[in-house]
């Protein structure tokens, strides 16, 4: 066995495009580029018919007009095949009454799993396969989150995630630890020395809450 490390989970780079990809899914053939202009989050699970991917994708599911009103659509990804994911599409249909509207598009051979980091390049499986990309209307990557198979994501941090990142797109204002809609920014610190010797105390230049007026 080789003891070089694997690669991260992640080769992609925050601020760097993400690799353009065609592919069938559940929702016909769809590629990353067909969502240009929206904000999307491009999430992978280990397997179809498994636990903890059943209760992400019933609560994702349910969540979908949440993002929607974020204009931010959802693309799921696994190496399992189109008629798999079909199956399981109806199995979660019959058991919590509950339908996937979101594609999720098949990687039998994982080779889009490999072009972006979610497996090393000599996986035989993807069973340490549960990562999510937040691209931005340009295909840019803003945030990437990974997990083990064995615990699942949280939806509403999904969702916390993607308000945040629109809400400082503009570089203008600093979503402090566990923003949500509604509270208190940050301003972004000054760097000129004359404002930081102005500064009422010597804590107010680099850390200032301000309003959220959006």
């Amino acid at each position: 066995m080789s003891s070089e490390p694997l690669p991260a989970c992640s080769p992609l780079r925050l601020g760097e495009e993400a690799p353009d990809f065609t592919a069938r899914s559940t929702r016909g053939v769809v590629s990353l580029s067909d969502f240009r202009g929206r904000w999307l989050v491009l999430f992978s699970h280990p397997a179809d018919f498994t636990p903890v991917c059943t209760s992400e994708f019933v609560s994702i599911a349910r969540a979908g007009d949440r993002f929607a009103a974020l204009d931010c659509a959802l693309m799921a990804l696994s190496v399992d095949s189109l008629f798999s994911h079909l199956a399981w599409i109806r199995a979660i249909k019959d058991r919590f009454d509950v339908v996937v509207e979101f594609p999720i598009i098949e990687d039998p051979t994982l080779e889009i799993a490999r072009a972006y980091g979610m497996v090393a390049p000599n996986a035989m499986d993807a069973s340490a396969v549960r990562t999510s990309y937040y691209l931005d209307p340009d295909g840019i990557l803003r945030a990437s989150t990974c997990y083990p198979a064995s615990v699942g994501r949280s939806v509403e941090e999904m969702l916390r995630l993607v308000t945040a990142l629109q809400r400082v797109q503009d570089g203008g204002v600093l979503a402090p630890e566990g923003w949500t809609a509604g509270d208190d920014l940050l301003a972004v610190p000054s760097h000129d020395l004359a404002d930081v010797l102005a500064a009422e105390s010597g804590s107010d230049w680099f850390y200032r809450p301000i309003r959220d007026r959006s």
